[in-house]
């Protein structure tokens, strides 16, 4: 019940967010969602007047627009079937519109159930005017003449209502209808939300209305009777079995807790009732899962439909283990400043980063690790929960970055401006690394599972990974130039990881492997360097890079023949590329060279070794202008 509790807490300490719009990075709106209410995709805008007449209505096309935050009954949130449950205000067409049954309908009960259950709450004493002015309206019956007349829904020659569009009925309505765009199923099923207009002022919509919300949750509050004792807050209070779903996104129909199979096989015989298992109050529940749901929204990592989700009760937005080091910490200011001072310079700036988030921490703040997935589309499980405490957490995600860093080029910003970052890759980009661009989610979904503990706990990152990562690395010519760059910088940040050797170019290193790398390097940027800008094939030290890899000596010297066109192409230009050649190898021991495959350590080699000599090609093209 911890993760409930905490959920719970984290609601009461952000009740100052309940009804505020926030949005996502696509631009789409959320909020925390008030105790009693849910969203709906909202298809039909109907305007009233305050005194209870219709005004106008819409088609609502943008689905941006469409998310609506509705009051909700414990019937109405799991309605299923023929189940006949309205939602207390907004609903569908066929609950709604109290001349449903003159245009075609089946059936009067469903908006004999609506309007009874809005008259309760309108002749209560939490009553809104809002409310009074759409019940007001609806009570008349004519909703579905007036849209008619609008030109919102359209019928057929019999005047029911047009089930599906087909061009016969073009004749009668000119091109397809909006109507016909936003639902899809028939225009019965559209899902009609209400406001209220007034041509003196101008009215918060009545979904946004905090006033109309706690109007109704007082409301239902005093309808709930139900009391027993809550495992969680461990206070007798209303209870509830009727739990939320819509957890991460609003089709979702996954359930995280659920006891409604009372005639199969979910109880077993150990229990007769549901709550002899745990009973759960109607107000945790509620806040607990609205909580989780804003949660997600705002600051969850979803890959194929496998949630990850990092927070703080009180300081809700904590740096999350599955995202890179450009998002926690930014790009690089002074690339060339943490270059020449190896990895210090950027653990420093982790250090100052992660210590502008423990300033604004109080005493014995803790962090939830949190992991969902769902097996069947009713079934949602917690496949992973843990509580940190904050201070510790944050210095395992600072030795993480700092331990995990390599330069990286692939990060666009919305210009689509690359911008370096140096620091640690997200794990799904370790998933891309690994894999390939092209790999399943639910392969993704599971490395960054699997990568969790290399970050929280500092273990050892799998040798599958490691090793599927530097396949692929030693692979150029099997991918773009841009993939296999993206692939190379984040194998290099993996192997350093264990290695702990810096981006700068170590020229006091002789290990085999390493100056190896850096013999690879050289004649890449050599062969590069004669070919010229124009000429975008790939060198042959990339070709053979592969080969290379696993058998050094004998490649070497298919790729030092290969050179020697491009040596005499530079003429004196490229004496400063072969002395640094005969410099390197000549640290090599002579027992040493020879083809025993090399091992992650060259292409750290490689990287440190290529970047140097850019680095100074970059430095002297930049003299000459200045001259």
């Amino acid at each position: 019940m911890s993760w409930l509790l905490n959920l719970y807490k984290t609601y009461e300490l952000n009740k100052d967010y309940v009804g505020k719009i926030e949005k996502d990075y696509a631009d789409r709106e959320f909020t925390l969602i008030p105790i009693s209410h849910t969203t709906q995709n909202a298809h039909i805008e109907v305007s009233v007047t305050v005194d209870g007449h219709f005004h106008s209505a819409t088609v609502i096309e943008d689905k941006a627009e469409q998310n609506t935050l509705i009051p909700s009954t414990e019937d109405s949130s799991n309605r299923a079937g023929s189940k006949i449950a309205p939602y207390p205000l907004h609903d569908k067409l066929n609950y709604v519109a109290g001349d449903y049954a003159q245009y075609g309908g089946a059936k009067k009960e469903p908006f004999e159930h609506y309007i009874n259950q809005l008259r309760d709450w309108v002749n209560s004493r939490y009553s809104h005017s809002k409310v009074k002015s759409i019940y007001k309206y609806l009570s008349k019956g004519q909703l579905i003449k007036d849209l008619v007349e609008e030109k919102i829904l359209f019928l057929d020659e019999s005047d029911h209502l047009i089930e599906k569009w087909n061009k016969k009925y073009e004749p009668l309505h000119g091109t397809k209808p909006a109507i016909f765009s936003a639902v899809t199923g028939k225009q019965e099923s559209a899902f009609v939300r209400f406001n209220v207009y007034s041509p003196s002022e101008v009215l918060e919509k009545v979904w946004r209305d905090e006033e109309v919300y706690k109007s109704f949750v007082n409301y239902y509050n005093d309808l709930l009777e139900d009391e027993d004792y809550c495992f969680v807050t461990g206070k007798v209070l209303p209870v509830t079995e009727r739990h939320a779903n819509k957890i991460r996104h609003a089709g979702d129909k996954a359930k995280l807790i659920s006891a409604n199979d009372k005639s199969g096989f979910t109880f077993r015989g150990r229990f007769n009732h549901a709550n002899e298992v745990a009973s759960i109050s109607y107000d945790v529940s509620q806040k607990a899962h609205n909580a989780l749901k804003w949660l997600i929204q705002r600051q969850g990592k979803v890959i194929d439909n496998r949630v990850f989700l990092v927070w703080g009760n009180e300081e809700v937005d904590v740096p999350s283990v599955a995202e890179d080091a450009f998002d926690i910490f930014g790009d690089v200011e002074n690339e060339e400043a943490i270059i020449s001072h190896t990895n210090q310079a950027f653990a420093r700036q982790v250090a100052k980063a992660i210590d502008g988030y423990k300033a604004n921490l109080d005493y014995n703040t803790d962090v939830n690790i949190l992991i969902l997935d769902s097996a069947t589309t009713g079934r949602l499980a917690i496949l992973y929960y843990r509580v940190m405490d904050m201070e510790y957490y944050l210095e395992r995600l600072k030795k993480w970055h700092t331990s995990c860093a390599w330069l990286h080029r692939y990060r666009k910003v919305k210009n689509k401006h690359t911008v370096p970052f140096f620091g640690a890759p997200s794990p799904k980009d370790i998933a891309f690394a690994a894999y390939g661009p092209k790999a399943s989610e639910k392969v993704v979904k599971g490395l960054v599972e699997r990568m969790l503990p290399c970050i929280i706990d500092d273990a050892t990152i799998p040798t599958d990974i490691t090793r599927s990562a530097l396949n692929r690395a030693s692979n150029p010519v099997s991918m773009d130039r841009w993939e296999w760059e993206k692939t190379l910088s984040i194998t290099c940040a993996l192997i350093n990881r264990e290695e702990e050797q810096t981006l700068a170019l170590d020229i006091e290193n002789n290990d085999r492997d390493y100056l190896f790398g850096r013999l690879l390097a050289i004649a890449d940027v050599l062969e590069r360097s004669a070919l010229g800008t124009e000429e975008t094939r790939a060198t042959n030290a990339l070709r053979y890079m592969n080969s290379f890899s696993r058998h050094p000596e004998r490649t070497w010297k298919t790729i030092q023949t290969s050179l020697q066109p491009y040596q005499m192409r530079l003429g004196t230009r490229g004496l400063y590329f072969s002395k640094l050649m005969d410099d390197v190898a000549s640290r090599i021991e002579y027992d040493d060279f020879n083809n025993k495959p090399l091992s992650g350590k060259y292409l750290l080699g490689f990287y440190s070794q290529r970047h140097e000599l850019y680095q100074k090609k970059e430095k002297i093209n930049e003299g000459e202008k200045e001259k």
